[in-house]
């Protein structure tokens, strides 16, 4: 006669339940809202100069945004001096992944933002974002070679890992550096059609799950940036491509915005933030009456990517983010 397996016995729970560290959780999800505030700082500076209007509100936007985006840089820096190999464990969940790579787009975007005030810390700034963006690119390879083949499937926040360096050209075009934006333009430019046309295939053949349709927004982003980019460098032909579809894409977003976001709010919202601010910021650029159409977009960023932003940082702030995010602890 068999004797029946026991139950496993486990430890009980910690009372009063251990408190991380500080900062020993910080969740990369913050990065895609503060890129987006970064971004709206720029559209709302290119605004305010459109409409001949005293730049001060863009001035405190741009201070805000800087001030936030330094000090998510400073939180997660505490977290890796805790722990260096946290890092690898963070880029193993998508979340996250995306969120590091928005983290040193917001340091190329930030850079932007301080050209008026110190054009040498800024192009400081532009390198060392592109610097850490090109080792984040790495290590994020090595970390999807060793994933399962069905975590290493093309997805829109791709576009943020591997394009994200495009982030720069503007910044770079605005210091006198067309050969660098030249240069990212075209260093970037296959890999995003790449990774469009994949992933419009996998669209094509599948549904994806609706917790993570909103990474669908991330596509616009590309668009927006090369539309920039082409304008600032004098590409007539590029820019108006781009321009068409970077509004293609717009569109399609807007028609599918209830089935993108049937799941109610989470924390990937914040793919919606940096790309709306990029569709803006390309429109106004052209100017005449295109320009107009990109006011009235930067109309619904101003209020949908703040709020965005609180409330993912509230999540933060409450310690729910990196539960929801599955950020790892160093």
């Amino acid at each position: 006669m068999t004797k029946e397996p026991r139950p496993k016995r486990y430890p009980p729970p910690e009372f009063p339940p251990r408190r991380a560290a500080l900062f020993a959780r910080t969740p990369p999800a913050i990065f895609p809202v503060l890129l987006g505030l970064c971004g709206l700082a720029l559209a709302l500076r290119m605004g305010l100069a459109t409409l001949e209007l005293p730049p001060a509100l863009g001035d405190l936007a741009a201070a805000v945004a800087l001030a936030l985006w330094g000090f998510g840089l400073v939180a997660y820096a505490v977290k890796l001096a805790r722990r260096p190999g946290v890092i690898f464990e963070d880029l193993r969940v998508m979340p996250s992944r995306a969120g590091l790579a928005a983290g040193t787009m917001g340091g190329m975007a930030a850079a932007a933002l301080l050209i008026p005030y110190s054009p040498r810390v800024a192009m400081t700034l532009l390198l060392a974002a592109l610097l850490a963006h090109g080792v984040l690119a790495i290590l994020t390879l090595r970390v999807l070679a060793a994933l399962p083949a069905e975590a290493r499937e093309v997805n829109p926040g791709w576009h943020l890992s591997f394009v994200g360096f495009i982030v720069a050209a503007p910044a770079a075009i605005a210091l006198g550096q067309d050969g660098l934006a030249r240069g990212l333009f075209w260093a970037t430019l296959p890999l995003a059609v790449a990774i469009w046309s994949l992933s419009g295939r996998q669209l094509w053949l599948r549904v994806p799950p609706a917790p993570l349709r909103p990474l669908l927004a991330i596509h616009l982003a590309p668009a927006a940036l090369f539309a920039i980019v082409a304008t600032g460098l004098g590409m007539g032909g590029f820019a108006t491509v781009f321009l068409l579809a970077m509004v293609l894409i717009l569109v399609a977003l807007g028609i599918g915005l209830r089935w993108i976001t049937v799941t109610g709010f989470s924390p990937l919202w914040g793919a919606f933030t940096f790309p709306l601010t990029a569709a803006a910021t390309a429109l106004i650029g052209q100017g005449g009456l295109v320009a107009w159409a990109g006011l009235a977009l930067l109309a619904g960023a101003l209020v949908l990517v703040p709020l965005v932003a609180w409330r993912v940082l509230k999540l933060w702030a409450g310690g729910q983010l990196a539960a929801k995010t599955n950020a790892a602890e160093a």
